[in-house]
């Protein structure tokens, strides 16, 4: 046997699967996001989102605005974010949710507390479904977003 064979970390390395394809991994994200609007939509009587076409659209303006603008905003933002201990990173959070309003017809969310507390319900339903589907598939996955 080479060494190559008993380290366990390259035998991790080449034994993982490929990472899904951008397609796959938007359509997982959008899903998750259907079932966190949908919950925020019960939980709240200030947010009010017509269904199917308004809950997908802005499932998808989420998914996408945290994949490529949250991320940028983050770096242009980032010593606020700091001096903030974090805060301003929860208020991109907001920002997200609210592009997702602006943008989807029938979504409104009204008052700031409804903001806030719909952007916390959807942290939380993200990261359990994303738990979920790791224990189900066997995968571990970052929960940085």
């Amino acid at each position: 046997m080479s060494a190559r064979e008993n380290d366990p970390i390259e035998a991790w390395v080449t034994e993982s699967p490929a990472p899904p394809s951008f397609l796959a991994w938007l359509v997982v994200t959008a899903g998750i996001n259907v079932v966190a609007l949908i919950v925020v939509d019960g939980l709240f009587s200030g947010v009010s989102i017509g269904r199917w076409w308004p809950i997908i659209l802005g499932a998808i303006v989420l998914a996408l605005g945290n994949a490529f603008l949250k991320p940028v905003l983050a770096l242009l933002t980032l010593p606020l974010i700091v001096v903030t201990f974090g805060l301003a990173y929860f208020a991109l959070n907001v920002a997200m949710l609210a592009l997702a309003e602006w943008i989807a017809p029938d979504f409104s969310i009204n008052g700031f507390w409804t903001y806030v507390g719909a952007t916390i319900v959807i942290w939380l339903v993200n990261m359990v479904v994303q738990g979920l589907i790791g224990a189900l598939t066997g995968t571990r996955r970052s929960h940085s977003r």
